[in-house]
């Protein structure tokens, strides 16, 4: 493995387990960043486009949400040159219309994590970044796409909840959610878009509902969320690779205007 400092990739994929067959042959690094060393990052090539590939619970699935060093990854992926991130992500269902194995692209999000380091602004000057809108549209629409392509549907709006995790939500949580108008659940989409948002780069996720939240159907197990990933995963795999050859070149977002109030104190 090498150390990075230049760009060598201007897309990010951030996920699970179930993506590594897309990045069989490619480089592995690490990158050294102000908040410690990123996991290993997967440099290889798509359709011409050179892309990262982090795999956000650790090579070996073995790091839980709520200690996944986010700010390290995000970095990284900032310091190689990434500009736009593909995320994906497992969620419970908390919208009743809303059922195993549906993809879902959310528009919106609500956080209700409790102990992780949400932002790189932590010291001065004082920086409020905006974020009406969590996700960024352009890599949403070429998502949205894709995925109706390969699938014939989507659901193209969805509110996210982050919960810190490990556990799973109580029946009382995904209650008092479902009443906050949130349609799915999960437990690592904060702080990755926020800090993706801070440094400028387009960030959006493709969710896949894994199972039904709790209260709404039996008791939940990590197998039944696997089980759902092996017959979803191949899906989007494909969707990825299709959505990467789609992204225009040049950015048409405003996600990079996001820095125009100030940098993150460690250096960016």
């Amino acid at each position: 493995m090498r150390a990075a400092d230049e760009k060598i990739a201007d897309i990010a994929i951030i996920g699970g387990t179930g993506l590594e067959e897309l990045f069989e042959g490619f480089e592995a690094i690490n990158v050294g960043t102000p908040y410690g060393l990123s996991y290993t990052i997967f440099i290889g090539e798509i359709h011409g486009r050179r892309v990262a590939f982090l795999p956000r619970h650790g090579k070996k699935h073995s790091i839980p949400p709520h200690k996944i060093n986010y700010r390290a990854n995000i970095y990284a992926l900032h310091k190689i040159g990434v500009e736009r991130i593909i995320a994906t992500n497992a969620v419970g269902a908390i919208n009743l219309n809303f059922k195993p194995g549906d993809l879902v692209v959310p528009h919106d999000l609500v956080d209700f994590t409790k102990q992780r380091q949400l932002t790189f602004y932590d010291q001065a000057p004082v920086v409020h970044v905006d974020f009406t809108e969590p996700y960024c549209p352009e890599v949403r629409k070429v998502l949205i796409e894709k995925a109706r392509d390969e699938t014939g549907a989507v659901h193209e709006k969805a509110v996210y909840v982050c919960t810190e995790g490990p556990r799973f939500e109580t029946p009382a949580e995904i209650r008092m959610f479902r009443a906050l108008g949130c349609d799915i659940v999960g437990m690592t989409g904060v702080p990755e878009s926020i800090l993706a948002r801070e440094l400028g780069m387009c960030y959006a996720t493709i969710c896949f509902v894994s199972n039904m939240a709790a209260g709404i159907s039996g008791k939940l197990t990590y197998e039944e969320v696997l089980e759902i990933s092996r017959i979803v995963m191949p899906k989007i795999r494909r969707i990825i690779v299709a959505a990467i050859s789609a992204l225009p070149k040049i950015r048409g977002c405003s996600c990079p205007s996001a820095l125009a109030s100030g940098k993150p104190s460690g250096g960016a």
